[in-house]
C-alpha cells in the first residue's frame, strides 16, 4: 500500500488531488509505527543521554505522522464526510495511546530526566534551555511520576477525551446542518438587504427549492437577525441556533459535556492538580485560576455599569419603536443596529460596498509587506482540497522563500462554522536547513451572488486580519524546533498578533490602501472612516460582558469539582447569573456547542482572548506612537515576538519588543470603559 499511498510517499506540498478516504488510516498506521521505531531508537542507544540524542532527537521524531495528521484534521474541519469523521473516531484512540505510550515510556523519561537534572552545567542556547524544560514538563504533566494503575487509569481517560471531543464537533455540525428556515413569502425578509436575500434565494436555488432559504451558518444567520423585521421569524431563528446539540436527540451533547469534565478533572487530580483549571494554566502567561478570575472579575466590575447602561438605552429605544413589552436576546442584533444607524448614520450595507473581499485580502498583504517586508504571489499549480482554496507563495523582499500559505472564505456544508489559522507544514531548522511552513486560513464569510461580488461585513473585515495575524505567527516563524515554532506559545499568549492586527481596520492610513468602492473605485469616504471609529466602542460594555460570560462559564466548568452537576443548562444558568441582561430562554444551552472549549484547545483558556486585549491595545499603543506602518515598528514586532514562538517566556518577548510590561489602562481607554 504504502508505495502507493501518495501520504507514505515524501511529499513537500500536500498532495490532495492524490488522496482518497481509504488512504488515511494505512498512513496513520505506518506513520505511527515509524514513530514509535524512532522513540525506541532513542531509548536503546547505548551511549549515555546527551541533549542531542535525546531531547533534540525527540524534538525531531514523528514528522511523517505530523504531516499526515495535519491533512487528515485539516480536512476533517474545513471539508468533511460521513467517512472522515468516522476514521477520525477511529485515529483518535490511536493517537492518544501513541501519545500516552511515549509520555509514560519510563526509559525515554530516564534518559530526559538524566539530562535535566545537569541542565545547568550544560552549554544549552536559550532555545535548548526551553525545549529540555518544556520535554521534561510534558513527561510529568502526563503522568510519566505515576505507578502503574494509575498510568493505565490515564491511558482510559485519554483515549475516552479524544473521542468525545470528536463526538461533541460532529454534533454540533450535524444540528447547524440540519435546520433551514425555508420562506416562500417575499414579506417574511422585510427589512433585509438586497445583498442578503439574493444569497438567501441562491442557497434555495441550489438546494432546489423556491423562494429564500435561511441557514444557522454565520453568513446567512448573522444578517437575518440584524435585519429581519419579522420579530416571530427571528425568534425562531435564534432558538434554533441557540439549542443546538440540546434537543436530546441522538445528536444532543449533555452527557459529552458532564463526561468531559469529569474526565478532566479525574485526570488532573491523578496529576496532583485540584482541578483541570489548575493544571492547565501552569503553562500559561496566568499561572492560577485565582489570577484568572480576579482579572476576569476587575474586568466585569468595570464593564457591568457600561453594559447596564448600553441595555437600559436599546431596550428604551426598542419600546419607543415598536409594541414590545421585553427586549428579548432574538432582538439584540436587530436594535442594536437600528440604534447604531441612528446614532452614527452607520450600517454595514453602507460599509459592503467599500470590502470587496479580493480588495480586503490585498489591503492585508500590503501592510504586511509595509510592516513586514512581505510580499504576496498568487499561484495556481498548487494542489488544494477545494475548487474555492486559493493558495499564494510568500516572499520576503530579496525574494527568498517565506512560506506557502492557503485561503478557504467560504461556507461549504463539509466545513465547520467559525473561522481559524492552521498548518500542513510546520517550520523548523535541521541539518542547517529551514524548512519553511505552510500556512492556512479558513473562515466563512459571505459568498458572491450572480450580481455581486463577494462584499464583507466590517465584522468579516477584523476577523480576516484576525486569523491573518495568527497566519504571520505562522509564516514568520524562525525557530530550531517544531514543538516551538510559530503558534507554539502560552495560549494566553497566542492571540496578541490576530487580536493586535485588528487594529489596523480602524486607522484611516491603512483602510485607504484597500477600502474601495468595488463598482467606482472610489477610497472609502473620510465621513465612515470617522464613523467607524467613532462607533468602535459602541456597546463595548455589553461586548466585554458577553466575552466575560464565556471566560466566566470556561473556568466555572473546569475550576472546580464537577461530580455533582447533573443538568448543563442549571449549572450554566448559575455560571451566568452575574453576566446575564436578557431573560433566560430555557431551550437554549450554550454549552453544549461551546466548541471552543469542548472541542478546540481553550478548556481552562477562554479567558485569554480578553488576556491578549491587554497585550494588543498596549502593542498597538507603540505602533501609534512611532507610526502605524512604520517598518522599523514592524521589525521589532516581528523579531521579539512574531519569529520567535514559544522558544522564551511570552512576557520576556514582550517586554524586549515594548521595553516594559503592558498596562490594561490602553484597553479600558480603548473600549471606552474610562
Amino acid at each position: 500500500m504504502s508505495a502507493t499511498n501518495p501520504l507514505l510517499q515524501s511529499f513537500d506540498i500536500a498532495p490532495f488531488s492524490k488522496i482518497k478516504n481509504e488512504h488515511f488510516l494505512p498512513a496513520f498506521k505506518e506513520a505511527i509505527s515509524l514513530s514509535r521505531k524512532e522513540v525506541d531508537n532513542i531509548t536503546a542507544n547505548p551511549d549515555i543521554p546527551t541533549f542531542e540524542n535525546t531531547v533534540e532527537a525527540l524534538a525531531y521524531s514523528g514528522k511523517q505522522l505530523d504531516r499526515v495528521s495535519s491533512v487528515f484534521f485539516n480536512l476533517n474541519s474545513a471539508e468533511t464526510n460521513e467517512k472522515i469523521q468516522k476514521i477520525a473516531q477511529e485515529v483518535s484512540p490511536m493517537l492518544s495511546q501513541l501519545g500516552n505510550d511515549i509520555t509514560l515510556n519510563e526509559a525515554l523519561f530516564s534518559r530526559v530526566k538524566t539530562i535535566y537534572a545537569q541542565k545547568d552545567d550544560l552549554d544549552l542556547s536559550v532555545e535548548q534551555k526551553t525545549l529540555l524544560e518544556k520535554n521534561y514538563k510534558s513527561f510529568s504533566r502526563n503522568g510519566a511520576n505515576l505507578p502503574e494503575d494509575k498510568k493505565s487509569r490515564l491511558r482510559e481517560i485519554d483515549a475516552a477525551q479524544a473521542k468525545l471531543k470528536l463526538t461533541f464537533g460532529e454534533n454540533v455540525l450535524a444540528e447547524t446542518n440540519a435546520y433551514e428556515l425555508h420562506l416562500t413569502k417575499e414579506a417574511d425578509l422585510d427589512g433585509m438587504p438586497e445583498g442578503a436575500k439574493e444569497a438567501a434565494a441562491a442557497l434555495a436555488k441550489n438546494k432546489g427549492k423556491d423562494g429564500w432559504l435561511i441557514t444557522l451558518d454565520y453568513p446567512s444567520y448573522i444578517p437575518f437577525m440584524k435585519y429581519a423585521d419579522n420579530r416571530e421569524l427571528r425568534k425562531e431563528l435564534s432558538l434554533a441556533f441557540g439549542s443546538r446539540a440540546f434537543k436530546g436527540n441522538e445528536h444532543d451533547n449533555q452527557q459529552n459535556v458532564l463526561e468531559l469534565v469529569n474526565l478532566r478533572h479525574e485526570r488532573a487530580n491523578l496529576l496532583g492538580y485540584d482541578t483541570h483549571a489548575h493544571f492547565v494554566l501552569e503553562e500559561r502567561m496566568a499561572k492560577t485560576p485565582e489570577k484568572v478570575l480576579a482579572f476576569l472579575n476587575d474586568l466585569l466590575a468595570k464593564a457591568k455599569p457600561a453594559a447596564e447602561r448600553e441595555f437600559s438605552q436599546l431596550e428604551n429605544f426598542a419600546k419607543a419603536k415598536d409594541p414590545i413589552d421585553q427586549l428579548q436576546k432574538w432582538d439584540s442584533s436587530y436594535y442594536s443596529e437600528k440604534l447604531k444607524q441612528q446614532l452614527f448614520s452607520l450600517d454595514d450595507e453602507q460599509l459592503k460596498p467599500y470590502f470587496k473581499l479580493e480588495n480586503v485580502i490585498e489591503g492585508v498583504f500590503t501592510i504586511s509587506a509595509r510592516l513586514f517586508g512581505l510580499q504576496f504571489e498568487e499561484v495556481f499549480d498548487i494542489d488544494t482540497y477545494h475548487k474555492e482554496v486559493k493558495t499564494y507563495r510568500v516572499l520576503d523582499t530579496t525574494g527568498n522563500f517565506i512560506a506557502l500559505f492557503y485561503a478557504d472564505f467560504h461556507p461549504r456544508a463539509g466545513k465547520r462554522g467559525g473561522a481559524w489559522m492552521t498548518s500542513f507544514k510546520g517550520q523548523m531548522i535541521q541539518d542547517g536547513v529551514n524548512e519553511r511552513p505552510h500556512v492556512s486560513n479558513v473562515c466563512n464569510f459571505t459568498p458572491s451572488t450572480p450580481s455581486k461580488p463577494s462584499l464583507l461585513t466590517f465584522n468579516e473585515v477584523t476577523t480576516l486580519f484576525h486569523e491573518f495575524g495568527h497566519g504571520l505567527h505562522g509564516m514568520l516563524a524562525n525557530t530550531t524546533y517544531p514543538s516551538l515554532s510559530g503558534t507554539s506559545v502560552y495560549w494566553d499568549f497566542v492571540e496578541l498578533p490576530s487580536q493586535m492586527l485588528e487594529n489596523w481596520c480602524y486607522e484611516k492610513e491603512a483602510l485607504e490602501l484597500f477600502a474601495t468602492h468595488y463598482e467606482t473605485g472610489e477610497v472609502i469616504p473620510m465621513d465612515l472612516i470617522q464613523k467607524i471609529k467613532d462607533s468602535a466602542t459602541f456597546q463595548e460594555g455589553m461586548q466585554t460582558l458577553r466575552q466575560l460570560s464565556f471566560g466566566l462559564l470556561d473556568m466555572t466548568w473546569h475550576g472546580k469539582d464537577p461530580a455533582g452537576i447533573a443538568d448543563v443548562k442549571a449549572f450554566e444558568s448559575a455560571a451566568f447569573a452575574d453576566t446575564s441582561l436578557y431573560p433566560p430562554t430555557p431551550e437554549t444551552c450554550m454549552s453544549t456547542a461551546f466548541s471552543h472549549i469542548f472541542q478546540g484547545g481553550y478548556s481552562s483558556g477562554y479567558y485569554s482572548y480578553k488576556w491578549a486585549e491587554v497585550l494588543d491595545a498596549d502593542a498597538f499603543e507603540y505602533f501609534k506612537e512611532e507610526g502605524i506602518l512604520n517598518p522599523e515598528a514592524g521589525a521589532k514586532f516581528k523579531e521579539h515576538v512574531l519569529s520567535k514562538g514559544g522558544t522564551e517566556d511570552p512576557m520576556v518577548l514582550y517586554k524586549r519588543f515594548r521595553g516594559r510590561e503592558p498596562k490594561p489602562e490602553a484597553l479600558l481607554k480603548r473600549a471606552g470603559l474610562v
